[in-house]
């Protein structure tokens, strides 16, 4: 561990017969930007699999970055190798950053040394740590303890039968099958566990709603990717932390579809579900939050609203048709929220046209 000590390498005795996986890419890469997305892609891959939690500021996944740099049309340069980085923006100003010192050694009439070098973030540069001028210093000779491993194509095939359904075909499925937004199918897929999230919430909800997936999904997206996640970061909580389970969330969504809670009396419900974890049928029942569509009562609020404010009444019959959302709040208000919004403006409507 390079990172722990301003001067010292230490040795991490906790990777004692932990398993190394390691994966080389190609050479093809040619700026931080597509290095950055490669890494990004790669350790969604991995968590979608199991093979890795991806959690690269624990040391659970690091990045060797090699970079060398060339003149158009010419061989590739002589390449660095910067050890054990240990986030995706780390990894992308590595690559600029040795990119950039390489050309300016390069155009001063120097040579690139092939070495290992390490990235100090604080001060967002490399430095040297040791050389590897012969090709030796990589161990290029068969060991004796490690035997070749030969795979054949029946277990390959076999592997590839257990993948789950990866993180690009997911996304392609919201689009197409479920009908999210580009946006918020990509959101949804970029981390395996909000999308496992997500696929409960929607199949929890068509169940209480009664409907099949594809009709209650953009409702529980936008609800997760806004409500939840916004009032999860207000708490300083992750997804995994949550006081609202997928189940309480669909029975909160499911009793506003079926027109028991309004958009603005959901969100109460949901702030009490967040400081309590009781389920929002329960909440709803013992503090009387049900939404009302009793056009009586609501004739009535609507009735003494317009009274209560006749030089705006004026205003409205005179143009300003912009005062009907106050009417509309203002009988929100007297009703506490209860009241059936679409009724609300249907009342408004008539009792401003009389």
């Amino acid at each position: 561990m390079h990172d722990q000590h301003p001067t010292s390498s230490y040795v991490d005795l906790n990777r004692s017969g932990v398993a190394l996986m390691e994966i080389v890419s190609k050479p093809d890469m040619r700026s931080p930007a597509e290095a950055g997305a490669y890494l990004a892609k790669l350790r969604t891959i991995l968590r979608y699999v199991g093979s890795c939690d991806g959690n690269m500021d624990q040391g659970s996944m690091r990045a060797d970055v090699n970079v060398s740099v060339r003149k158009p049309g010419e061989e590739f340069g002589t390449r660095t190798e910067t050890k054990n980085v240990n986030s995706v923006r780390f990894v992308m100003a590595v690559v600029e950053h040795e990119a950039n010192r390489q050309v300016d050694v390069l155009e001063a009439g120097g040579k690139i040394v092939q070495e290992t070098r390490l990235y100090d973030p604080d001060r967002g540069e490399t430095r040297s740590m040791r050389s590897k001028e012969d090709a030796h210093d990589y161990r290029y000779f068969p060991d004796p303890d490690l035997l070749p491993i030969e795979l054949d194509e029946a277990f390959l095939a076999e592997c590839r039968a257990s993948l789950p359904e990866l993180p690009d075909a997911k996304r392609k499925r919201y689009e197409q099958a479920l009908g999210l937004s580009a946006y918020n199918a990509a959101t949804l897929t970029a981390d395996a566990d909000t999308a496992r999230w997500f696929e409960l919430l929607v199949t929890q909800s068509a169940a209480a709603q009664k409907k099949s997936e594809s009709d209650v999904a953009k409702a529980a997206a936008n609800w997760l990717l806004s409500d939840l996640y916004g009032a999860l970061n207000r708490l300083g909580k992750s997804l995994e932390e949550s006081p609202v389970s997928p189940s309480q969330a669909a029975e909160l969504l499911a009793l506003v579809a079926d027109g028991t809670l309004s958009g603005s009396l959901a969100k109460q419900v949901f702030e009490i579900m967040l400081e309590t974890g009781d389920a929002p049928a329960k909440i709803v029942e013992d503090r009387g939050m049900k939404q009302t569509s009793d056009t009586g009562a609501i004739e009535a609020a609507v009735a003494k609203v317009l009274a209560d404010n006749g030089d705006k009444v004026a205003q409205y019959k005179g143009g300003k048709e912009a005062l009907f959302g106050f009417f509309v709040g203002q009988t929100m208000k007297a009703m506490q929220g209860k009241a059936n919004p679409q009724v609300v403006n249907e009342l408004v409507k008539k009792g401003l046209a009389g």
